[in-house]
Order: structure tokens, then C-alpha cells, then sequence
């Protein structure tokens, strides 16, 4: 694919009038995908899909597009002939974009990341045994993911990168199941069948007649997959300079008051470790860390091209929406193995989902506990818990209320398909709470 992009850029680059200025910025991906119901298979493909954004530039009026590629030059060349010329008659009609702003330093850069999967066949047999005697619904994706971009000043960039994801659930019967997943860019059989065993250790429990329990402050623990639904809604907003600049951000006090999170608190823009590429779609790089959140005070934003045009700041590479896609929470001194035992009597939540802002500016969350959540006495799991809700406050649940992260984390990449595979990770511990509000 890096091949034919190129020369695709080469070729839309030759269309160009005058002191217009053209970005292209590619996608794609060769992946296998295959759905599982009851541990087998009951849909199984291979997509190959590219498709490039064109932003057609000539002082301060720009037009962009995205087209659909068949990766053929001779097929594609009279589509990408008539987008330009159209992109050309749309500017035409657009005001002047006070804030526009691309790269201009032509960089070239190429990352080619190695194939470290198994054949998505032996990936797929592998997940089918681990399976047998479950009722395992869930879906698998494997394979490359393409990005480039390319601009008419010289600039070329690539990067490819091959991951997987499996996103399961063991299926017991009505509303309960566990949810579980294993992800990453490098396949092990013996990862998969851990994760497996500890979901099925789960679904023994979960047989358990379940309990209620009254609205309250609970000791609790929650799972890596429970602190990646905080952290997504965090990002909401969380870390964008222009959030910030508007006062829209949930972190509002963090900037206005002072207000800081626990110490052992440390949240970064991983790119060097994530599968997301190293430059965006107005061709800046990104660097390999940004350091967001630092021992529990706030460090940085991410400053998308835009933003920083608007408010004379300098941008480090962030996208539009100005949100991770690489999240790194650094890990702490708790053992995974024994998280029942130092929670002793509380809540073991497994995940959390429904997830809003009751009151964004003060940083207050409220969603709904999910799939396995057990209630466990003297570091031992008695009961399943009926659906509760938590509204809590950031500063106290990763404030003064966070007794400890474990050293184990765990790699998870965003399920999300629609469109194409997305390249969003997160590398999040799990976390003890001394006091979870729960009001329902």
C-alpha cells in the first residue's frame, strides 16, 4: 500500500494550479475478522479497504474530501481527477480559515512495525478450543493497519502496524455474563488461555443467587477494564487545550484551583508504545511521550493544529478532537494476584458502562456497574451484585480515595470497526478505592 500511495500523492500532486497547496492523508487496513457464538465460528472475512483525504489549498481557503480507493491507479486516477476539480470549485465558495495550519518542514519518516501474530486461522483454533464447553460470543480482528500522508511541499510519511483483538463474553443466561478481551501486537496462546480461565472462574461465581445492596460508600476494586471506561470518559474533553481554553473540561479545577489526584497518579500520551501512527492528519508528528498528568498534578495538554493557531500556542501532533490515542497510566506497588485479599470486604467491580458527566466542570462521573461485579468478604468473592449505579467525583475516586494501582497492566485496544479498524490503545492497572459512592 505505501507503494501506491506515493504514487498516488505524485500523481494528485501534478493537478495542482498556481501556489495551491494539497495534504493527503491515507488510511488502511488488511484485516480478518470472525464473529463467535456459542465457541464457533458464524461469520468469518478478510476486508482490504484504503482511502485517502484530500485538502486542497490555496492562501487561507481550503476544501477536503475523503475517496474511497480500489488501490488500482489507472481506475483510480479519473475519480481522483474530478474530486480535485471539485474540491477546486468548493473553495471557491468558502470564506478564509482564520485558523488553518499544516505542516510545511517536509519530514520523511517510514515505521514499519514487524508481524509478531499468529495466521488469523491458528488465531481463530485457538480461541475455539480455549472456548469449548462455554457459550463464548464475541469477535476477533487481526491484522495490518495502514497510515500515511504525504503533502505537495515533499513531505512523506508511513507507518504500519499489525495488532489483534479479541472482545468476548461467556455467556450465562438473561442479563449475566462476563466480559473479558485480549489484545495487543504480539499473540501468545498462553495469554488467551489465562484470560479465559479467569473469565470462566468468574462465570462459576456468577451462578451465585445474587445480591443487592443498599446505596452507599464501598470499599471497591476496579479492573484495568472498569478504569478504561473512567479514563475514556475523561478524555472526553479532559486533556484538550481547547476544552480547557472554553472551560468545558471536566479537569476545570485541576487548572482554576489546584486541585490535584493521587500521587502515584501518572497518565501519558504513549505514542511510542501504541498503535496509533506517529504523525496526524495535518502532517505534525507526534512525539513519542506527552506527559499529561504527572505524580497526580496536571503537566500538559494536547494541542491539535488548530488550537494552536487559535491560541499562539505550540501543538504536539494531537488530532482534532484533541483526545489520547495512546493512553498510558503508569502502573503501581498493588500485586494482581492479590487484590481480593487487600480488598478484603468491598465490591469487585468488572465493569463499568453508561458513563456521563453529572456535573462536568467539578469532574463528577455517573454510569453503572456491568457484567461481573461480586461482592467479596475477607478477600473472597461471595455473591454476584445486581446492577448499582456510582456517581463520584475524579478528585475522589483517583484523589484522596485511590489506596494503590496494581504493577500488572493490561493492553486494550478500542473494539470500534465502523468505518475501519480504530488505532485508539490504553495501558491502564487496575485500582483500589477506599470509598465508592454507589446511589442506586
Amino acid at each position: 500500500m505505501r507503494d501506491y500511495f506515493y504514487a498516488l500523492a505524485d500523481e494528485v500532486t501534478a493537478l495542482l494550479r498556481g501556489d495551491e497547496v494539497l495534504t493527503c492523508a491515507f488510511s488502511g487496513e488488511e484485516s480478518d475478522f470472525v464473529r463467535f457464538n456459542q465457541a464457533r465460528v458464524r461469520q468469518a472475512g478478510h476486508v482490504i479497504q484504503r482511502a485517502v483525504t484530500l485538502d486542497l489549498i490555496a492562501g487561507r481557503r481550503h476544501a477536503a474530501a475523503e475517496l474511497t480507493l480500489a488501490g488500482d491507479l489507472a481506475f483510480d486516477r479519473p475519480r481522483l481527477q474530478a474530486l480535485v476539480a471539485d474540491l477546486r470549485t468548493i473553495r471557491a465558495q468558502t470564506p478564509e480559515d482564520p485558523f488553518l495550519l499544516y505542516a510545511t518542514d517536509a519530514h520523511v519518516s517510514e515505521r514499519l512495525e514487524p508481524n509478531q501474530l499468529a495466521p488469523a486461522t491458528a488465531m481463530a483454533a485457538r480461541i475455539l478450543a480455549a472456548g469449548q464447553g462455554r457459550d463464548l460470543v464475541g469477535i476477533h480482528a487481526s491484522g495490518a493497519s495502514h497510515s500515511g500522508f504525504a503533502n505537495s511541499l515533499g513531505q512523506r510519511n508511513w507507518y504500519t502496524r499489525y495488532s489483534f483483538n479479541v472482545d468476548w463474553s461467556l455467556y450465562l443466561r438473561a442479563d449475566k455474563a462476563v466480559k473479558a478481551s485480549y489484545a495487543g501486537v504480539e499473540w501468545r496462546d498462553d495469554a488467551l488461555t489465562a484470560r479465559l480461565e479467569a473469565a470462566s472462574h468468574q462465570l462459576e461465581a456468577l451462578q451465585r443467587p445474587a445480591r443487592t445492596l443498599p446505596p452507599g460508600r464501598y470499599r471497591a476494586y476496579l479492573t484495568p477494564a472498569a478504569l478504561a471506561e473512567i479514563f475514556d470518559l475523561l478524555s472526553w474533553g479532559g486533556f484538550s487545550l481547547r476544552a480547557h481554553r472554553t472551560g468545558t473540561t471536566p479537569l476545570l479545577q485541576m487548572l482554576e484551583s489546584d486541585a490535584r489526584l493521587h500521587p502515584e497518579l501518572t497518565v501519558v500520551e504513549n505514542t511510542a508504545a501504541g498503535v496509533a501512527p506517529d504523525f496526524q492528519e495535518a502532517g505534525f508528528r507526534r512525539p513519542p511521550q506527552v506527559t499529561l498528568i504527572e505524580n497526580g498534578s496536571y503537566r500538559s495538554d494536547l494541542v491539535s493544529p488548530r488550537s494552536a493557531a487559535e491560541y499562539g500556542v505550540a501543538g504536539n501532533g494531537a488530532s482534532a478532537d484533541e483526545a489520547p490515542l495512546s493512553l498510558d497510566v503508569a502502573p503501581g506497588g498493588l500485586s494482581a494476584a492479590d487484590v481480593l485479599k487487600t480488598l478484603d470486604t468491598g465490591l469487585f467491580v468488572g465493569n463499568l458502562w453508561y458513563l456521563n458527566y453529572s456535573d462536568r466542570n467539578a469532574g463528577r462521573l455517573t454510569g453503572m456497574t456491568r457484567f461481573a461485579t461480586f461482592w467479596v468478604e475477607n478477600g473472597s468473592i461471595q455473591a454476584p451484585v445486581n446492577v448499582m449505579r456510582f456517581d463520584e467525583t475524579v478528585y475522589h475516586l483517583l484523589g484522596d480515595s485511590l489506596l494503590g494501582l496494581t504493577a500488572e497492566r493490561e493492553m486494550r485496544l478500542d473494539a470500534g470497526t465502523y468505518g475501519g479498524r480504530s488505532s485508539r490503545s490504553a495501558r491502564l492497572p487496575g485500582a483500589l478505592i477506599e470509598k465508592m459512592t454507589f446511589t442506586l
